[in-house]
């Protein structure tokens, strides 16, 4: 009778259950993986035997059939060593454990039997509460990410003789954690009070991080531009539970999560150079794993030099920024996985940096050219489009007080609260950016003026239907700041200030 030994795989980033089916037969000695395992998997076979020799029993002198089931499924990584190995031994009557099927097994083996911490554990564990496994076996390293599961069993072990003890009931010490496991803070302290002279930019931020709205900065070399981007994510509300699990998932499969660490508490802030591949930023790989657009899910993706990055790269965050989601389709299946970040950006207004400054040199055409290599579609993506001036650095010192990240963030949070309240019944729908286009007809309704100002700008600028919606979105989060209920013709006043570009754009002169 073949053995049963319960272990999980992970697709995309979650998990699902996998039962190793092991069966020794007569025949000349040697192991048969089957199940669509990768190189990993098939490699398993020489760390078992040699674990299992280390630990003191004797490898079967038979035919070892190994199968990973769901055996249509495609399976990668190196954490079913641990099931196949008590498969192994329960197959041989080496050990006995009648209640083995209440158990689940992650974990990679060494050579001498120790377990090696794994990718995935969260998503895996989650597997494990669904299909209603209460105890799994995991490394000790993997214990603090693991127990961010209620509702399972987590037992951390160091080795494979630990754990053949420990189903056999004998006393084994378990779920050892170093006190030097406690969440630290990945981030470097950085505040708004260190940013001086940019008050119409930092009003332009708060309106962005307000209601979850993307951004363009535009600005010579020099003016602040990366450093405020940096500090756009002390300024967000504070993640809720289930978006720190969510973001936790997904550094847990791409395996950038550190041993000892548990839920990620803070948004993430990723800043991918230009020359990053479209892998990289999207997603993607043999096995599918996460980019960019993904780790900065719940978070921000800063894209400094924007005009430098490959226009095909741009324009495929067409769909992430737009659904919230990206779907990257492999030979073994499509994956999708979760893009719902602030999509803020930097460039220079010219090919040398400095227009309108007197140091610039460039034509109109160079400078269009310039801006060109950023296509329509992701510029219509892009709600606030905002000047950065350059600081006098003489001027600065003189600058006594500027709002801390924390004064802003109450700001921030005071909308947030307000558009939750708004939101409460809409499934998905958690700020203004989300807002679909049933909605803005329904809370983005302008007064005669207001409509007839936003007609007459949209008419000079040829504005397309999707930027129009993005204005409304972003009238509505500036009547939220001021906290009232409708919004009024200031709002609109203000957001058309914020389309610096275009104002930019429309005064070039080009001779074809």
């Amino acid at each position: 009778m073949a053995s049963v030994v319960k272990c999980f795989a992970i697709d995309g980033i979650d998990g699902y259950p996998v039962d190793i089916e092991i069966k020794t037969l007569e025949g000349q000695p040697m192991i048969s993986i089957i199940g669509l395992g990768d190189q990993a998997v098939k490699e398993a076979s020489e760390r078992v035997q040699a674990a299992i020799d280390e630990t003191g029993y004797i490898f079967p002198k038979k035919r070892v059939i190994i199968s990973l089931a769901p055996s249509d499924k495609k399976k990668s990584g190196s954490h079913f060593d641990l099931a196949m190995a008590i498969g192994v031994l329960q197959q041989n009557e080496d050990m006995a454990v009648k209640n083995i099927s209440e158990y689940g097994f992650i974990g990679e083996l060494s050579l001498d039997g120790r377990l090696r911490a794994c990718h995935g554990i969260l998503p895996m564990i989650i597997a494990a509460q669904r299909n209603g496994i209460k105890k799994v076996i995991i490394p000790v390293e993997n214990l603090k990410e693991a127990k961010l599961v209620q509702g399972v069993t987590i037992i951390g072990l160091q080795n494979l003789s630990e754990v053949v003890r420990f189903l056999e009931g004998k006393n084994v010490d378990v779920n050892r954690m170093s006190d030097k496991m406690e969440q630290e803070d990945w981030e470097k302290v950085v505040d708004f009070a260190d940013v001086k002279g940019q008050k119409e930019l930092i009003d332009a931020v708060i309106l962005a991080a307000a209601g979850g709205h993307n951004m363009l900065m535009i600005g010579e070399p020099g003016c602040g531009k990366t450093m405020i981007a940096q500090r756009i994510p002390t300024i967000l509300p504070e993640m809720t539970e289930a978006e720190c699990l969510e973001v936790t998932k997904i550094y847990s499969i791409s395996g950038i999560l550190p041993n000892g660490h548990g839920l990620i508490r803070h948004r993430p802030f990723r800043a991918p150079h230009h020359n990053a591949s479209l892998n990289a930023l999207i997603g993607g790989g043999a096995n599918a794993l996460p980019g960019e657009v993904s780790l900065a899910h719940n978070g921000v993706l800063f894209l400094d030099e924007l005009a430098e990055f490959p226009r095909r790269t741009l324009d495929a965050l067409r769909q992430p920024i737009e659904d919230k989601q990206v779907c990257i389709s492999r030979v073994n299946g499509t994956h999708t996985f979760p893009s719902n970040f602030m999509f803020i950006t930097a460039m220079n207004p010219c090919p040398c940096g400095y227009f309108p400054g007197s140091k610039c040199r460039c034509t109109d055409y160079e400078i269009i050219k310039y801006r060109g290599k950023i296509s329509g579609p992701i510029m219509d993506r892009i709600d606030i489009q905002k000047e950065v001036k350059p600081v006098n650095y003489f001027e600065l010192e003189q600058e006594s007080y500027t709002m801390t990240s924390r004064e802003i963030r109450e700001k921030v949070k005071k909308a947030r609260e307000i558009q939750q309240i708004r939101y409460q019944n809409e499934p998905g729908i958690n700020c203004n950016a989300q807002m679909s286009t049933a909605l803005l007809q329904k809370y983005c309704v302008l007064d005669e003026k207001s409509r007839q100002l936003l007609k007459e700008t949209s008419e000079k600028y040829g504005y397309s239907a999707r930027v129009i919606h993005k204005l409304l979105r972003l009238a509505r989060t500036s009547a939220d700041l001021a906290e009232v209920e409708n919004i009024r013709l200031e709002d609109v006043k203000r957001i058309l200030n914020y389309r610096d570009l275009d104002r930019s754009n429309n005064k070039m002169l080009v001779v074809n």
